[in-house]
């Protein structure tokens, strides 16, 4: 059993600063409830809609930025999904970064989908869909926002045994569907716990949705946010996933072969 921390926020724009510091607080919080792991927004150290200063802000995944984050999950005793851009070489990448309570880097994976834009104008797209890492007996896979609006992402983290899906987003109103409709779809479908964590209130013209949820394999709202701040604290149970599958046996019975041909360019 896994207890998790969901952590919906700022409500107002944060400097990078700031966000480390709303982070070691949040940690701290999220570690005295007896969370094991606090999973944070989409880009949640510098903010999502900061534009141009994507290329400004972006660090190495060792970079000042990714060293305070490790030391704060190890002073507070607790794993941590946070987001931000990382630069390799001449890259940018939309990056989410699990690192252990013992501040060491587990997972990083760089978003595969990028939505609108601003980000196709400073990000480059990752090319691996499936990143995951084992934390406390639970193997968790992570995609970012957009990416779970495509069944194929979730559903190869299913068949790679992902049981735990991490998903940080930055969602905006109107997408209400994605966060109550299509997030719990993607959880019963593949019989697997799904995290889906936005930010909430506005940066600049953007305001966000809210409504982080966490669903489990059976398609049960095990945790759901309003539209403000909150840190939202559930269970991850991994047997879940086995008892869901002993009903739902849609994996089981899959026939690929019908369908190759949908995996090519038309």
């Amino acid at each position: 059993m896994l207890t998790v921390a969901l952590d919906q926020g700022p409500f107002e724009r944060h400097t990078p600063q700031e966000a480390l510091a709303r982070l070691d607080e949040i940690a701290r919080r999220a570690a005295a409830g007896g969370a094991r792991l606090l999973v944070c927004p989409e880009m949640s150290v510098p903010g999502y809609n900061i534009g141009a200063d994507i290329q400004r802000l972006a660090e190495p995944a060792d970079g000042p930025v990714g060293q305070r984050v490790r030391g704060i999950a190890a002073e507070r005793g607790i794993a941590i999904v946070y987001g931000h851009p990382e630069r390799d070489g001449e890259d940018v990448y939309n990056t989410a970064f699990l690192v252990s309570p013992a501040g060491d880097l587990l997972a990083a994976y760089r978003k595969t989908h990028l939505y609108g834009a601003m980000e196709q104008a400073h990000f480059r797209p990752g090319s691996l869909p499936v990143v995951q890492a084992t934390f406390d007996d639970v193997r968790i896979g992570l995609l970012i926002c957009y990416d779970i609006e495509f069944p194929e992402p979730a559903r190869a983290h299913a068949l790679a045994g992902t049981e735990f899906l991490v998903v940080p987003t930055a969602l905006l109103p109107p997408e209400d569907a994605v966060a109550e409709t299509l997030v719990p779809a993607r959880a019963y479908e593949n019989q697997i716990h799904v995290a889906y964590v936005d930010r909430c209130g506005r940066e600049d013209e953007l305001s966000y949705l809210g409504k982080t949820c966490l669903i489990a394999p059976d398609g049960t709202e095990l945790a759901r946010a309003g539209s403000g701040e909150e840190l939202l604290f559930a269970a991850v149970d991994p047997s879940a996933t086995t008892a869901a599958r002993q009903v739902n046996t849609q994996l089981a019975e899959r026939r690929p072969d019908l369908y190759r041909d949908l995996a090519e360019q038309p």
